[in-house]
């Protein structure tokens, strides 16, 4: 028995879909992203259009039933019918697609995730709740040497941080247009490092994007893993430029504010 081209083109299609979900989802366990299934699904709706139109006559027999549809008097019912259900339908399928939604997010972002207890990095481990920067106390014993290592500490910025987090700390550099979830930290907003704790920015800049947290996703932190590029003394110099530079005070233990 012979088929019509036009139902053999959505019985293809179908087969096609309903392959991708059954062997991948059931038979391999292994759901394919909707994103790529869209995507294989336009390839393999565009080759069996060019596969079933390949002369003129194919191309006479795909559309007649859409031609008997429009045309033929005797189907003038079916297709007041259809004329008015595909409205209807597309109007329903965006109206599900848009609708506003209560549900709470797949997933909640933190926007500064809990460090680890303790920290495994330039050869030894920290204990992020006590650790501290060797070089503050200089602010109030010896002004000189604090300027010193926070002039350090700006050579250092400049050299590796300024092209995220931009000449004026505000996370606009030139790289910052690239990235979107998330952007580079704005130093200057309050909301950031004055709030945080200078063992935070010890963890985070040391471990940088792949040092996050479960509770840090989703995100698709860019920040290199600058233990592997800065010395410890390094970044805790860059941290004090940090805070001189924005005018901040790093948090301490007893600071409830």
């Amino acid at each position: 028995m012979k088929i019509n081209r036009l139902l053999l083109a959505v019985l293809l299609v179908a087969g096609a879909y309903a392959g991708f979900v059954f062997v991948f989802t059931y038979l391999l366990s292994e759901p394919i992203p909707a994103s790529v299934i869209k995507m294989y699904m336009f390839f393999i709706i565009v080759g069996v259009v060019l596969a079933l139109t390949a002369d003129d006559e194919s191309v006479r027999e795909m559309v007649e039933p859409f031609t008997a549809l429009v045309f033929n008097k005797k189907y003038l019912l079916l297709r007041n019918i259809v004329f008015i259900t595909l409205p209807i339908i597309g109007m329903a399928i965006t109206y599900w697609i848009t609708k506003p939604t209560m549900d709470a997010p797949v997933e909640l972002r933190t926007v500064h995730p809990a460090p680890p207890s303790s920290l495994k990095a330039f050869g030894k481990t920290f204990n992020l709740q006590t650790l501290k920067n060797p070089f503050r106390e200089t602010e109030n014993t010896d002004p000189d040497k604090f300027a010193a290592y926070v002039t350090e500490g700006r050579d250092v910025y400049y050299k590796n941080c300024f092209y995220c987090h931009g000449d004026k700390l505000a996370g606009k550099g030139h790289y910052a247009i690239g990235f979107n979830n998330p952007l580079p930290a704005n130093f200057v907003d309050v909301g950031t490092i004055a709030q945080l704790q200078e063992s935070f920015l010890f963890w985070r800049i040391a471990t940088g994007g792949p040092g996050l947290p479960n509770e840090g996703a989703p995100w698709a932190s860019p920040m290199p893993v600058w233990q592997n590029y800065l010395s410890e003394n390094e970044i805790w110099k860059v941290i004090m430029f940090l805070y001189d530079y924005t005018g901040h005070a790093p948090r301490v233990m007893d600071d409830h504010k």
